[in-house]
């Protein structure tokens, strides 16, 4: 039988991790994590996926440590909703997605390997089956997440819709 290995993450995973929240350490611009970051404000930011799922995968994150969705003030869900409405503008226009799966992974039994709340917006595509996830159960990555990060980033700076702006 063969298998697709990912050796980046099975050393993630395994190796040793940074001190503190990851999300947090990105927030502060640590050098102790990739940073992928596309947008940041006073309470949200964006990164992209360092493992993504498809092109486009997203994170949005509050840049103050939340751990469960109820611990949003109104004030952060409104900003949240601003941000995911801007951030999906923008990936229609870099990745042409013909779906989305957006949602959190809240508790480790939930699929959370990040404590800190962050909403994941997956971009969806026609016939993403390839022969990898049928014979293998693995996925074949199509776009290293620092040029979709920088796909993202080009089209924030450049065009930034109004839904971006704070």
């Amino acid at each position: 039988m063969d298998y697709f290995f990912n050796f980046e993450k099975i050393a993630y995973l395994q190796g040793e991790r940074p001190s503190g929240c990851i999300l947090c350490l990105v927030n502060d611009g640590s050098e102790e994590v990739v940073n992928l970051t596309v947008y940041r404000e006073e309470l949200f930011a964006v990164t992209v996926n360092l493992y993504p799922y498809n092109p486009g995968h997203v994170m949005i994150f509050p840049t103050r440590h939340v751990e469960d969705v109820r611990e949003l003030t109104a004030r952060e869900e409104l900003a949240l909703i601003r941000v995911q409405r801007g951030i999906l503008d923008v990936l229609d226009n870099t990745h042409h997605p013909t779906g989305y799966n957006i949602g959190f992974n809240m508790g480790l039994v939930a699929g959370a390997s990040i404590s800190h709340l962050h909403l994941h917006v997956i971009p969806r595509y026609p016939r993403e089956l390839g022969i990898a996830d049928l014979i293998a159960g693995k996925r074949v990555l199509v776009e290293d997440p620092e040029i979709t990060a920088d796909r993202i980033r080009a089209r924030i700076k450049d065009h930034t819709p109004s839904s971006l702006i704070t």
